[in-house]
């Protein structure tokens, strides 16, 4: 799978084991453009734009003779300053035609000395946080700070796992980060009246950090639904060597808002852990959002589910696996958000499979042939049960009707929407939990797409936009932005923070808002 697959040679650098924020925008939709730099030195201008051709001339002798000296300097300045004025209107135009919007599926690839820089007018929020390790995988944790949370500056808890270059270098982080400022870029009437809270919100990102040491490469990691700052952080990992930890991140959690509390060293290591996947590893991993007491799914990459739950103190796996007849790899999984024992699949052999945990005969009660190559990541919609997302190995990612799911015609199910959009494999994929038409999509394109699929292709105004603009023919009307990290491999929507996502990548953390959601 070359979406697993990351680059060692970054990884190898020597990195600092403090974890540092960085506020510059190098993220996203952007303007690869190239600048030319216009020296000044002692009053003489030079220009690579001027001809070689352009000389200043004067009239002629007898009229230079006749005219005082101050007079003939202010002609030469005044014909040096048109002349100024002529390259700089070149150089204007010339920046003009380099600079160009960044789409993944029509867009040239990028020069060895081109960049993305990021739009700060089209971000809301925008920071980049370093790590000591890249990390393929992230999720959010819940905090108390109440939700619908617009205000600034944001705080947000989270979690993520480091692929080290050396395995027992890898860590379970756990990352407060608060003093999130508004980075938009603001007219300047708005800066006049926001003069004093302006003065407020120069301060930087705060990050602390409380880290699990690691044996091995983590390749998935999920938080519990159920997670409580102030009862437990049920987290589960997924690792290179086929061993899935739970552990309880409650302890780490509470140390960032208890000053003085002591972590207790059993908090550090994982409170249960799965060995029956054996040294097979895997990336297919999800909590039921309706099993409290925690149920937990692991899936590997010999086609075999396990089913992990809690029972009191004691938690228990099921000895018999749950298998399709092909034992292909099990990419993702995601359990239903309306019915408890009801859960789907996505494999390598390109099927998006439904279980029902009841099954004695632990097999697949419906297969649908999603893709041609492998299906790479699900999600199952939160606020309509029956809507299934999914992404795949050649960039193309569709919606489902799950109601269309039966027997009778298995063969015949087509996605609701589909859009063959980026042109790499796709990485991740998620509803927006707080609205049900958005979706954000992750891929090895290096960007991560958000969509509105309320929006209609035929509606009156797309229509006049796409008139007046050729450039949006070939732009779907759904995509609402595009968003540039490199080798980005998880993106996660923040439930308490509207339109707020975390992604991760090789280049860090990115912790972004758009003004489009």
């Amino acid at each position: 799978m070359s979406k697993r697959a990351l680059d060692n040679r970054e990884e190898e650098e020597e990195h600092g084991r403090v974890v540092a924020p960085r506020a510059d925008g190098q993220t996203n939709p952007a303007n690869a453009s190239a600048t030319d730099d216009m020296d000044m030195d002692d009053g003489q201008f030079s220009d690579d734009f001027e001809s070689d051709e352009e000389i200043i001339e004067l009239d002629d002798e007898n009229d230079e003779e006749n005219m005082g000296d101050g007079d003939i300097t202010e002609m030469s300045m005044a014909k040096a300053q048109k002349l100024l004025k002529k390259d700089e209107n070149e150089i204007l135009e010339s920046t003009k035609k380099g600079q160009q919007l960044y789409l993944p599926h029509l867009s040239r690839p990028l020069g060895p000395d081109e960049v993305l820089e990021a739009d700060p007018t089209v971000y809301e929020m925008l920071h980049n946080v370093n790590l000591p390790w890249p990390c393929m995988t992230l999720d959010v944790i819940p905090d108390k700070l109440g939700s619908e949370r617009r205000n600034y500056p944001q705080s947000i808890l989270m979690t993520t796992a480091t692929q080290a270059s050396k395995k027992k270098e890898n860590e379970l982080m756990v990352l407060s980060l608060s003093q999130l400022n508004k980075t938009l870029v603001k007219s300047e009437e708005d800066e006049d009246e926001d003069e004093d809270s302006d003065e407020e919100d120069d301060s930087d990102p705060i990050i602390e950090n409380e880290n699990i040491k690691l044996n091995d490469t983590t390749n998935r990691l999920k938080v519990s639904p159920f997670a409580s700052t102030d009862k437990e952080v049920l987290t589960a990992t997924m690792s290179e060597n086929g061993e899935v930890y739970i552990f309880d991140l409650a302890p780490q959690s509470k140390a960032f808002s208890t000053p003085g509390y002591q972590i207790p060293k059993t908090a550090r290591r994982p409170i249960h852990t799965v060995r029956n996947h054996g040294n097979v590893e895997g990336y297919a991993l999800d909590w039921s959002p309706m099993i409290k007491n925690g149920a937990l799914l692991t899936g590997d990459c010999s086609g075999q589910i396990y089913f992990t739950q809690r029972h009191t103190s004691k938690w228990i796996t099921d000895k018999q696996p749950f298998t399709a007849e092909n034992n292909k790899s099990v990419e993702d999984i995601q359990w239903s958000r309306t019915e408890s024992t009801v859960f789907a699949s996505a494999g390598c052999d390109g099927y998006i499979r439904i279980w029902d945990t009841r099954s004695k005969k632990h097999k697949p009660a419906l297969s649908v042939k999603a893709s041609n190559t492998d299906v790479n990541v699900i999600s199952w919609s939160e606020k309509i049960g029956y809507l299934l997302a999914s992404g795949d190995d050649n960039g193309l990612w569709g919606v489902w009707d799950l109601r269309q799911f039966s027997p009778d015609n298995i063969n015949d199910v087509q996605p609701v929407a589909q859009y063959d959009f980026h042109k790499g494999a796709i990485t991740s994929i998620n509803f927006n939990p707080l609205d049900d038409s958005i979706i954000a999509v992750a891929s090895e394109d290096n960007t991560v797409t958000l969509w509105d699929l309320s929006v209609e292709a035929d509606d009156e105004e797309i229509k006049q936009q796409i008139a007046e603009t050729k450039e949006l023919e070939k732009i779907p009307p759904q995509l609402l932005f595009v968003h540039w990290q490199k080798d980005v491999k998880d993106v996660k929507w923040h439930k308490q923070i509207p339109g707020c996502l975390v992604s991760t990548g090789t280049d860090g953390l990115n912790i972004w808002k758009t003004i489009s959601v």
